[in-house]
Formats: structure tokens, sequence, C-alpha cells
């Protein structure tokens, strides 16, 4: 099944060239990272490290099976840093 995929600005610049949006083909938050792995070698360490993920409005702290329904849509955020 397609989901939808989002990537903050900031971190879409320093990792994808700027590209935001993706539509990838996952069964699950897994699959998601894999999928933007494969277009971004090294992708998926910055994702599990940087970034808090919500899927459908929903956030998640990293599982990688959390399920995905047809349309999903899966943002990955910054993480936030306290001092």
């Amino acid at each position: 099944m397609s989901a939808r995929v989002v990537l903050s600005s900031g971190f879409s610049r320093r990792y994808t060239g700027g590209t935001r949006e993706f539509t990838v083909e996952a069964r699950n938050l897994r699959g998601v990272i894999k999928a933007l792995d494969t277009l971004y070698p090294g992708l998926s360490h910055h994702l599990e490290e940087e970034t808090t993920v919500a899927i459908d409005g929903e956030i998640h702290e990293i599982g990688y099976l959390q399920p995905l329904r047809p349309g999903s849509e899966v943002f990955f955020i910054p993480k936030l840093e306290g001092g």
C-alpha cells in the first residue's frame, strides 16, 4: 500500500536536496524508512536518530512495526532538544 511521507524543510535541505514529499510503498514504518534509505542511502540513520514520527496525525516513538493504512500520511518531525 502506498503512503505519503513528508519531511521538514530543514531536514530535507540537509539530506534529500530539498525534496520534502514522497510516495512510498510500505506496510509499516520500517518499510517507509527502508524505502527512503533506498532513495537516499544513509538517510535511515538520520531518520531514526533525529526525528519523531507522526502517522495520520498521531505521534509515535519509533515503532518499526507500526502498521500503515492505505493512504496513510507519515511525517518525520525533527526532535526537540532541551537544555
